[in-house]
């Protein structure tokens, strides 16, 4: 066997071996039929989990209060004019007009002025400081059964933006994502990814994601922002462990050149690159088929909108995007 097909045979022997029965086979019937053995998702989320175990995480504190322990005063932040459904009329307003978005209500306490099933329910009560009108938010709930991180749909506690503002305002890290909005207008922007970038604020985000996180790049000096959710979210796919790291991520590549780094930043490939450079560069492909054949393997990864890339033997041979 020549020293190429021994060292496919040690690499892949199971999938060489497959893949050549299954050759000859098919060859035999005269069918010309293509053999692909697709790779599950498992298989996928396994690489990715083995990589990105590589990335020094940073971990902030998540936010943690109850609402028995609000204090008066207490401010959320109104993130939609729909959050006049969740207060009751008056007679000293008319809540069907109320515009409330981008303001500041201040907490001013609850009473338990309702009853449900023989319980006494809790009312919460919130003032506008601008203009003095009060909203009652009727939960039907006892003050027993509220537990720590009871949120209100549309309100975003300022205390919890604060408290990450805290922790990270002034500070420098590398952005993992590329998905950046601009400041002014929110519209999405071109961004780059596992670059250093300095904290300059943590706002209040909308009803989706609770937070704004407003950055500058450390080389161009590029103004612009993330959104983002609570460390106690759910979603953490778009808190900040997930969206920044400590260190540069280059240094978990060492064998990445700066060339092929910068290019990985800006969500680039080209021929030549590994397959470990491409994933960095461009994610996870949604689906990926191995072909064993006499001169290797080929790999494909196919990514959303029929974009993919074409492997042969862990290099980069050909792409479409």
């Amino acid at each position: 066997m020549p020293r190429s097909q021994r060292g496919i045979a040690q690499r892949y022997p199971k999938a060489l071996a497959a893949g050549c029965l299954l050759f000859m086979v098919l060859s035999s019937c005269g069918t010309g039929i293509e053999v692909s053995n697709p790779v599950t998702d498992k298989d996928v989320r396994r690489v990715i989990e083995q990589s990105e175990n590589r990335q020094p995480v940073v971990t902030i504190d998540a936010y943690q209060d109850s609402l028995p322990a609000w204090k008066s005063g207490k401010r959320f932040w109104v993130a939609d004019n729909q959050v006049r459904l969740l207060f009751a009329h008056s007679n000293d307003y008319d809540i069907d007009t109320v515009s409330l978005a981008g303001r500041v209500l201040e907490y001013g306490g609850y009473d338990t002025g309702g009853l449900y099933d023989n319980r006494a329910t809790v009312n919460l009560m919130f003032r506008d400081p601008d203009n003095g009108n009060v909203y009652c938010y009727r939960t039907g709930k006892t003050i027993e059964s509220f537990k720590p991180g009871f949120s209100i749909p549309l309100l975003i506690d300022m205390d919890m933006v604060d408290h990450i503002a805290r922790q990270v305002v002034g500070k420098d890290y590398y952005i993992r994502t590329p998905i950046w909005y601009d400041r002014d207008s929110e519209q999405m922007v071109n961004g780059r990814h596992f670059i250093k970038v300095h904290v300059d604020r943590v706002l209040p985000g909308n009803s989706v994601m609770p937070l704004r996180l407003l950055f500058t790049t450390a080389d161009l000096g590029e103004r612009a922002m993330v959104w983002m959710s609570d460390n106690a979210s759910t979603m953490h796919g778009r808190d900040f462990d997930a969206l920044f790291v400590a260190r540069d991520p280059h240094e978990s590549y060492p064998a990445i050149s700066t060339a092929n780094w910068d290019r990985i930043t800006r969500g680039q490939v080209v021929e030549g690159m590994t397959k470990e450079e491409c994933r960095l560069a461009l994610g996870a492909p949604r689906r990926v088929s191995e072909i064993p054949d006499q001169g290797g393997m080929r790999e494909y990864w196919y990514y959303d909108g029929g974009s993919y890339l074409f492997f042969v033997d862990g290099l980069l041979n050909q792409f479409r995007r």
